[in-house]
């Protein structure tokens, strides 16, 4: 019984296979016959314009200096830094954008945000605690907003403080 099977399949699959190719042999031919299209050429590479470094008497930035030193740039070190030595929270592990701002509670004088994080856990954060990845600490707590100062490097190996809000339902 377990020979009959395969053999019937193999006799089926037999009698499907034609042996006649003529319609493939038919279209072969058709197709090289047609006449062949030229291909395109290469386009042309345009030749950059070059641009003559005139500095006047300051010192040229594509040559190294007389001495082989490099010029540093100085960093920024006065303003605001962020404290390296401060514990993140767990709202600083998101960009402010993906933070979402719920409500406001109000217990005991003290006014707390709840901010939803992108996770769907709702955190009850005040003023002074900090959220988002650019070192924003609440400054203060409205019922419509969450105002933020957030630490921004300069570029210059310093910080500029900026002002950010996280508004109420801002984020859906």
């Amino acid at each position: 019984m377990k020979y009959v099977y395969p053999a019937v399949m193999v006799l089926l699959l037999a009698g499907c296979a034609n042996q006649d190719m003529g319609d493939l042999r038919q279209f072969v031919d058709e197709v090289k016959a047609r006449p062949s299209t030229p291909i395109e050429p290469i386009p042309q590479i345009k030749q950059a314009e070059t641009y003559l470094y005139v500095g006047g008497n300051r010192r040229n930035p594509f040559v190294p200096t007389e001495d082989g030193t490099e010029v540093m740039v100085s960093a920024d070190t006065t303003g605001p830094r962020p404290d390296p030595n401060r514990r993140k929270e767990e709202l600083e592990s998101f960009p402010l954008d993906a933070l979402k701002m719920v409500g406001t509670l109000d217990q005991k004088n003290a006014v707390w945000a709840l901010v939803q994080s992108p996770e769907g856990t709702i955190h009850r954060v005040k003023s002074g605690n900090y959220l988002g990845q650019n070192d924003g600490r609440i400054v203060s707590i409205e019922e419509e907003k969450i105002n933020v100062l957030e630490l921004i490097p300069n570029g210059s190996g310093g910080y500029l403080e900026r002002q950010a809000s996280l508004a109420l339902g801002e984020r859906d």
